[in-house]
């Protein structure tokens, strides 16, 4: 009786998870959202968060001054009007430079020098092993997330497959900059108190189910769903956790200090350290993806954080843009 019910379990399971990085695309819509960004007021709040992952701690109590943020993640209808104007041709749209991988040409892979991102692909079967569900697909970049041989990319959804330069160009077109570490995390915590349980299917998109093989998609979404799909925080803002990740300003070090209380902007780059980039001055990336789940990322909170490598996009990390006035 176990191992019948053990198998019915895992035929569903089976079931539920896409087979292939285009089984992940969304053709959904939600209501829609204005473009307006929202201000926030000037406070007061406790930055960090302890007992779940090192390098969120030590809390410590942090001010910011007044911005403006986005309501929603920056989408690939805003990142297209800005291409249309500029023509710009984002990192994963050209090839890649041999010298970034520090070795002999003739001994990297010829599809590893062809224009293309990082895409999440399921494993066949249970790994805690990210390289089994990460691949570099040629010809996968914002206007083809999934690959090539994949559905272009939906205009209400989050742009993906950025790099910082990307970022940086677009920040600079629209007229803002990229949030500050603690800009965000007091944007996305909008007063709440901290949690650590993964929030319910209605109320932001993440992984439910056993993290690489299971997804019952209890939200809707086996990946990237359009901004506005689910209800916003006290400060009107939609998916600052779970969807895609987000990039911030600042350079990554684990952990914070204490000490720097007053409109942090995070460490220097020459003090930037990140354990699994060695050697690459990260930035901070904050909310969680569609990735999260219990069992593997309990990320999907406004004070989780992860350094992101600046030359490297991937299909869960997006970013939203701040500014100084209206």
């Amino acid at each position: 009786m176990l191992a019948a019910c053990s198998d019915t379990e895992h035929d569903a399971a089976d079931q539920a998870l896409p087979k292939t990085a285009a089984g992940f695309a969304s053709t959904a819509t939600c209501p829609s959202l204005s473009d307006e960004p929202v201000r926030i007021e000037a406070g007061t709040f406790a930055m960090g968060q302890e007992n779940i992952y090192a390098e969120e701690g030590p809390v410590r109590q942090t001010s910011v001054a007044e911005f403006w943020i986005d309501v929603h993640e920056v989408t690939n209808r805003q990142f297209a009007a800005f291409v249309a104007e500029t023509a710009y041709l984002t990192i994963a749209e050209k090839p890649v430079d041999p010298a970034l991988f520090g070795v002999p040409v003739e001994q990297i892979p010829a599809e590893f020098l062809l224009p293309g991102s990082a895409v999440f692909t399921p494993p066949t079967q249970p790994s805690t092993n990210f390289s089994d569900w990460w691949t570099y697909l040629p010809g996968a970049n914002w206007k083809k997330p999934y690959g090539a041989d994949g559905p272009d990319a939906a205009a209400d959804q989050p742009v993906v497959h950025l790099a910082w330069d990307d970022m940086l160009a677009y920040a600079n077109w629209a007229g803002g900059r990229l949030p500050t570490e603690a800009e965000w995390e007091y944007a996305a915590g909008a007063g709440a108190e901290p949690y650590t349980e993964q929030p319910a299917a209605d109320r932001a998109n993440s992984w439910q189910g056993a993290f690489p093989v299971q997804n019952s998609a209890d939200d809707g979404f086996h990946g990237i769903a359009p901004v506005g799909c689910f209800e916003p925080n006290a400060f009107g803002l939609h998916d600052m956790v779970g969807n895609v990740w987000e990039v911030t300003q600042d350079f990554y070090l684990p952990g914070h200090d204490p000490s720097d209380t007053d409109n942090p902007r995070g460490p220097s780059e020459n003090a930037a350290y990140d354990p699994y980039n060695p050697g690459i001055a990260s930035r901070v990336m904050k909310g969680g993806s569609y990735l999260c789940a219990p069992n593997y990322c309990q990320r999907y909170r406004p004070a989780s954080r992860q350094g992101r490598d600046p030359g490297l996009g991937t299909s869960n990390v997006g970013f939203r843009l701040a500014y100084d006035r209206p």
